[in-house]
C-alpha cells in the first residue's frame, strides 16, 4: 500500500539523526523538521502523541554541528526541487510542492533545549545563504516553558525573519487538560505563559481534539477553550489564529481516534463563537 504523504511524519529520514522532511497539512507544503529532543523526553504525556516512549530515543543528546549540517543539506534538496524526485515524496500533489518552513518540533518539548536560541540564529543564517529568506521558522511548543524569561529570550531570535510560534492549548478546564495532555501541571500557568509570550511575539494557538475512548472533548470544553483564547488576547496577547485539528497519524495509545470532519467543524465553531481570533480547521486522516 502506498503511504499517504500527509500521514507520513516520521522523524527518521535516510541516515539523518536530527533533521527530517515532511509534507504538512497545516503548513500546506514542505516542512523541514528539527528534532531537538531525540532522547524522547517530554514534560507532557499526551495520549494522542505518535511517539512511542516505550522504545529508546535515537540519541541521548543533540550533536549541534551535525544537526546544522543535516538541515543545510535538506535545504539544498528543497531549494533545488530535487526532494520531489525522492520516492517518499513522489505522490505529493502539485499544490503542496512548495517549501513552507523549518520547524523545531521533535520527540519532546523543543523549548527545553538549551541551545534553541543558537539553533534558531544559525538556521536563519542558513536560510539567507540558500536564498530562502522568505521561508518561515516555526517553533512548536506545549507552552510549559513560556513563563520563563530565559526561554522567551531564546524565542526572540525568531524575530530576525519570518516566523511562527505554535503554542499548544488543548483544553479549557483543568480536568480535561490532565486527561488530554497527560499532566498534572496547572492549566492557568500554561495560559499565563502563552500570554507572556504573545505580548512579545506573535503566537498561533494549536488545539488538538482527538477522540478518547470514542468521545471528543464536547461543546462545553470547546467553549472553555474559546474563553481561554479570548482572555489571552484581552490581556494583551498577539494571537494570529487558532488551529483546530485532529489525529492524522497513528498514536501510541490505542484509545485515541479521529474526530469526523463535520464534528470538528462544529467544535471549531463553538470556539470561534467565544473569540474574534480566526479559527482554522484541519481535518484528520485515518492512519494506514
Amino acid at each position: 500500500m502506498r503511504t499517504n504523504v500527509l500521514s507520513e511524519h516520521s522523524r527518521q529520514f535516510e541516515t539523518l539523526r536530527f533533521a527530517y522532511p515532511v509534507v504538512s497539512r497545516r503548513s500546506r507544503g514542505l516542512s523541514l523538521g528539527l528534532n531537538v529532543n531525540p532522547d524522547k523526553l517530554c514534560n507532557f504525556d499526551c495520549p494522542y502523541c505518535q511517539v512511542d516512549r516505550t522504545t529508546p530515543g535515537s540519541a541521548k543528546t543533540v550533536d549541534f554541528d551535525a544537526m546544522l549540517a543535516e538541515i543545510d543539506g535538506l535545504m539544498s534538496l528543497a531549494q533545488s526541487g530535487e526532494i520531489w524526485n525522492l520516492a517518499r515524496f513522489a505522490s505529493t500533489p502539485a499544490p503542496l510542492r512548495r517549501f513552507n518552513d523549518i520547524a523545531f518540533a521533535g520527540d519532546g518539548e523543543p523549548t527545553t533545549y538549551l541551545r534553541l536560541g543558537d539553533a534558531i540564529r544559525e538556521v536563519h543564517a542558513l536560510k539567507q545563504r540558500h536564498g530562502l529568506a522568505d521561508v518561515k521558522t516555526i517553533v512548536l511548543t506545549n507552552a510549559t516553558m513560556l513563563h520563563s524569561d530565559v526561554v522567551r529570550g531564546r524565542l526572540r531570535e525568531l524575530a530576525a525573519g519570518p516566523y511562527e510560534i505554535w503554542a499548544k492549548l488543548d483544553a479549557g478546564t483543568q480536568e480535561y487538560f490532565e486527561l488530554v495532555d497527560g499532566t498534572t501541571r496547572k492549566l492557568d500557568r500554561i495560559v499565563e505563559g502563552i500570554t507572556a509570550c504573545a505580548r512579545e511575539l506573535d503566537v498561533t494557538i494549536q488545539t488538538m481534539i482527538p477522540t478518547i475512548d470514542g468521545k471528543d472533548c464536547g461543546n462545553a470544553e470547546a467553549a472553555a477553550i474559546g474563553d481561554r483564547v479570548a482572555r489571552i488576547k484581552r490581556d494583551g496577547g498577539s494571537l494570529l489564529q487558532v488551529q483546530v485539528y485532529t489525529t492524522a497519524r497513528r498514536p501510541a495509545d490505542a484509545r485515541i481516534g479521529m474526530v469526523a470532519d463535520e464534528r470538528l467543524d462544529e467544535l471549531a465553531g463553538v470556539i470561534q463563537a467565544r473569540t474574534d481570533v480566526p479559527v482554522q480547521t484541519y481535518y484528520g486522516r485515518m492512519w494506514e
